[in-house]
């Protein structure tokens, strides 16, 4: 086992326990903070795989934006976010349903091929040609449909509407 595989299985235990601490915990913002050290932990999983442009996007869109933008809402939106009102958790239920379907899955996975499929690179200049060349416009007006879809939420939320 050379340094690279050590590296990766280590990243991903530490993916696999966070994301499991993350559906256990109770606290809201505890969840949240669980959830940024995966997203941090997957994109060393991508730089660590020779895909920077998958790890920065993943450093600055999710472990840093969607982060944030998850601890603002609940702290807009909630008036006592470390009291147990926030209490989040997984009951037995989902746990047992989500014990099941990773069963089903194992089971209908079989056996992994064992040769290796080959890699086919791209270019991020292309890549970022498409995404914000000619739909860019329509990817800033995603942006603010989805700006307006929190609004409302908070809106609905927000304490002492009639």
């Amino acid at each position: 086992m050379n340094l690279e595989e050590l590296a990766f299985l280590a990243l991903a235990i530490v993916a696999l326990v966070t994301a499991v601490a993350a559906l256990l915990v109770r606290e809201l913002v505890h969840t949240i903070l669980l959830v940024s050290v995966f997203f941090v932990d997957l994109s060393a999983i991508y730089f660590l795989l020779e895909a920077p442009f998958l790890g920065v996007l993943q450093l600055g869109v999710y472990a840093g934006a969607v982060t944030i933008l998850l601890l603002f809402g609940i702290m807009v939106t909630r008036k006592r976010i470390f009291s147990r009102d926030a209490a989040t958790g997984l009951g037995p239920v989902p746990l047992a349903l989500a014990a099941v379907t990773f069963i089903f899955l194992v089971a209908s996975v079989g056996e992994f091929p064992s040769s290796p499929s080959t890699l086919q690179t791209y270019a991020p200049a292309l890549l970022s040609a498409q995404l914000f060349g000619p739909d860019g416009p329509w990817l800033l007006l995603l942006g603010v449909i989805m700006l307006g879809g929190v609004a409302g939420a908070i809106y609905l939320v927000r304490e002492g509407r009639e």
